[in-house]
């Protein structure tokens, strides 16, 4: 039998690839010669690189940039695909949240600049095809650190390079791109992002995302008026009008300059995944497809992996089951497209800190009796 194990990571308890391994130990167990075909799987948000590097046998590339806060640079990484052409960043590894103190996080102050350094690390690579993950930002400053790491200059009344930081966007006076590193035309970019909301206004990047990264009420006003005087500073010098596009706001108005200078392509992240790692290709002729992720409730539809590796699967008419840490409520509206069953693996009452450590454990002996059913 052939079996295709496209799981997402289960969060904080085991990435993707160990998800994929747990599963093919369970089969193993009851069909010691099947074919288990393992597609670590990702949405574009954490562990896209890792799911991409292994599914299309790339490698990790390290690199030193400069954090959020711009002190002293942090190690950052982003993957090479097997094609050794194609280059996937997820963002957060240089700009993220997590690379702030709670109590220091400030999006007048947080930059994407990190961000900038990777690619053109990866330019320097003679990467051709970028794919950004654009979730889990400490940002707000409209992908302006980017754009000044890639040799573009924000410029005050003076002519000199505006700070980092939403706060500074107000100073723009002009937009040079005289001095943008030329490859960048001559490369494609897809953007795994998720979210819809614009640049500005009360469903923008400030009002709806600032908060969660330290920004105050007074704040999220200010930025938002910052990022509106940008959006007219790029409609003006760059003849680009970002400033109600769809995803245009994604991690603190990355996506507008990704749109606006680079002329990027914003997709939704599981549908890059797929198309990099194949997976269509891959579950052509399997008997059962098995995916899952650490929850699956009526939020799984809105493009999640186990709904798109499901989507896959039915189109190559072949079944699929999904296994989740928690399956909560309104997971019935999945059945109808495409997967046949939706599978627990708790064993028992257990803290959540005891569920995150058995994980594996849990999921390779759900995965182990769910196989002795099917062959019966």
């Amino acid at each position: 039998m052939k079996f295709v194990l496209a799981p997402d990571s289960f969060k904080e308890s085991m990435s993707s690839k160990e998800a994929c391994n747990a599963m093919e130990r369970g089969i193993k167990k009851v069909l010691p010669n099947a074919e288990c075909i393992k597609v670590p799987m990702a949405d574009g948000g954490e562990g896209t690189v890792e799911a991409l590097v292994h599914g299309t046998d790339g490698k990790i590339v390290n690199v030193i940039v400069t954090p959020p806060l711009g002190e002293r640079k942090v190690s950052a990484i982003y993957g090479i695909l097997g094609n050794g052409t194609t280059a996937i960043i997820e963002m957060a590894s240089a700009s993220g949240i997590h690379l702030v103190k709670r109590e220091e996080r400030n999006p007048l102050l947080t930059t994407t600049y990190g961000t900038g350094e990777i690619i053109k690390d990866a330019l320097d690579k003679g990467i051709k095809h970028f794919v950004i993950g654009i979730g889990g930002s400490a940002t707000n400053d409209g992908g302006a650190g980017m754009i000044q790491a890639l040799g573009g200059k924000l410029l005050d009344k003076y002519g000199n390079q505006v700070s980092f930081g939403g706060g500074a966007l107000k100073n723009i006076e002009k937009i040079d791109l005289s001095e943008l590193d030329k490859r960048l035309k001559e490369v494609t970019i897809e953007v795994a992002c998720d979210v819809t909301n614009p640049l500005i206004g009360e469903n923008g990047a400030s009002a709806v995302f600032g908060p969660q990264k330290g920004a105050t009420s007074e704040m999220v006003k200010e930025l938002d008026r910052n990022l509106a005087h940008y959006a007219e500073c790029i409609k003006r010098d760059i003849g680009k009008d970002v400033a109600y596009e769809e995803g245009a706001g994604a991690a603190g108005g990355l996506g507008a300059a990704l749109l606006a200078f680079l002329n990027a392509d914003l997709k939704k992240g599981i549908e890059l995944v797929i198309k990099h790692t194949e997976l269509s290709k891959k579950v052509e002729g399997a008997d059962f497809v098995f995916t899952g992720e650490g929850s699956i409730d009526n939020q799984t539809i809105y493009g999640k992996t186990p709904m798109g590796v499901a989507q896959v699967a039915k189109s190559k008419r072949v079944k699929t089951i999904a296994f989740a840490g928690k399956v909560g409520e309104g997971v019935e509206n999945l059945y109808d497209i495409g997967i046949n069953s939706i599978f627990s693996i708790m064993t028992g009452v257990s803290t959540l800190e005891e569920a995150l450590e058995n994980g594996r454990k849990n999921l390779e002996k759900t995965t182990e009796n769910i196989v002795r059913a099917l062959i019966k």
